[in-house]
């Protein structure tokens, strides 16, 4: 019977002095305790915990069958800080169902949520080995990448067919789907930067080919993508049409040249627009020529005083020199000024406006003045005949009285 009462009195104190080892300060019945001041300034815990598969205040489950502890067991209180019972937990490799020395608890669903005693609040349990939010966060970042991939191998293919940037998608997580859109932005980028590069390369390959040949010939590497096709097009016609201007400015100065010496010869055998250079080319030197001619005969009018033809071998010349004669206004003014000076009997004085139609001023002054002579002549003969008048009146009165007397 002693022997008896020894054994379970060993057994007893093993037990529950292996239990009260594992945990922090005194346990009440239920294995539990309030946590203390030091705990919680530490960040080990909060309020009412226990350490053998309780949870809050409010449990009262009791532990379900666990490892044994043995004295080398760590209590939440052992540590200075969380982070060290973080990387402590992660050193053992410890999860919540394999929690040996029951820093989270074991068996409890309440309890073992694979984060070890209590993480303070904000703290990042992404770095406490296979936590949920750690096993989410790596779920996250998986698809994260795959979501990237699949988004960017999208968006260099839309970059380069030059289709309109989409990077929204709905296959996935949020974190898929935000890894896509990332990776879509990145790879329409890529995309578009490579066509645009093909298509200058294309550009500059049409310009070239449009240097040497007025008919298209598209290689095959730009017949199935529509912007390179249109980008060596562009190149090749912009060479056409440069060619094409240069012919234009050849066939313009050689109506110029034409026109110059009162010659028409249109090309023959050339496009509508190249004889069209011509034809502008040519009415310009005619026009300049006219105005010559033109500008001959306003200046001639200044010197002669009636027209003179100038004798010039093509009628049209004459025609020309007649036109700017007549329409010179200059001179009508020069003949009223002259004219009117010499009427009034004054002293020849051209003035300073009139000075380069001199000779035509000089012939109506002396036309005017000529008038002004006649009419001081109509005025002395009427002054002498008046007189004369006068005089036999007197004589006739004198004979009157005379004979008045004699009676």
């Amino acid at each position: 019977m002693i022997k008896k009462v020894s054994f379970l009195t060993l057994l007893f104190t093993l037990v529950f002095g292996s239990i009260a080892f594992a945990h922090s300060g005194r346990t009440d019945s239920s294995g539990g305790h309030n946590c203390s001041d030091k705990s919680k300034a530490k960040g080990l815990c909060t309020g009412y915990h226990s350490h053998n598969g309780g949870g809050t205040s409010s449990s009262t489950s009791s532990p379900t069958s666990q490892p044994a502890a043995t004295r080398s067991d760590k209590d939440c209180k052992d540590f200075g800080s969380y982070d060290e019972v973080v990387n402590y937990w992660n050193a053992k490799g410890y999860s919540a169902t394999y929690d040996p020395e029951n820093l989270d608890g074991w068996g409890n669903g309440a309890v073992d949520d694979g984060i070890p005693c209590e993480a303070p609040s904000g703290y990042d349990k992404t770095k406490i080995n296979n936590s949920p939010e750690q096993l989410q966060h790596q779920q996250d970042e998986a698809d994260m990448a795959n979501g990237e991939e699949q988004g960017y191998a999208q968006g260099v293919k839309d970059g380069y067919q030059e289709a309109t940037s989409n990077n929204s998608t709905t296959k996935g997580s949020d974190a898929f789907n935000e890894g896509y859109t990332a990776g879509y932005d990145k790879g329409y980028a890529e995309g578009k930067s490579k066509i645009d590069s093909e298509k200058k390369q294309a550009t500059d390959d049409g310009y070239s080919l449009g240097q040497k040949q007025d008919k298209l010939t598209l290689p095959d590497k730009y017949a199935n993508h529509s912007g390179l096709k249109m980008a060596f097009e562009n190149g090749f016609n912009k060479a056409l049409q440069e060619r094409l201007e240069a012919k234009k400015q050849e066939f313009t100065k050689q109506g110029y040249n034409d026109g110059k010496k009162d010659k028409h010869s249109p090309p023959n055998g050339q496009g509508d627009e190249l004889v069209a250079a011509y034809e502008t080319g040519y009415k310009k030197a005619q026009e300049e020529l006219r105005q010559e001619y033109y500008d001959n005969g306003y200046k001639a009018a200044f010197s002669l005083i009636e027209y003179k033809d100038p004798g010039y071998e093509n009628d049209k010349f004459n025609s020309w020199f007649k036109d700017g004669f007549d329409s010179n206004n200059e001179v009508k003014d020069i003949e009223k000024a002259g004219f009117s000076l010499g009427q009034q009997g004054e002293k020849i004085s051209i003035p300073t406006e009139y000075a380069k139609g001199e000779k035509i001023f000089k012939h109506y002054y002396e036309l005017g003045y000529k008038e002004h002579e006649e009419e001081q002549k109509k005025t002395r003969s009427a002054a002498a005949g008046g007189f004369g008048l006068a005089a036999l009146g007197w004589f006739g009165r004198r004979l009157y009285v005379a004979k008045k007397m004699i009676s």
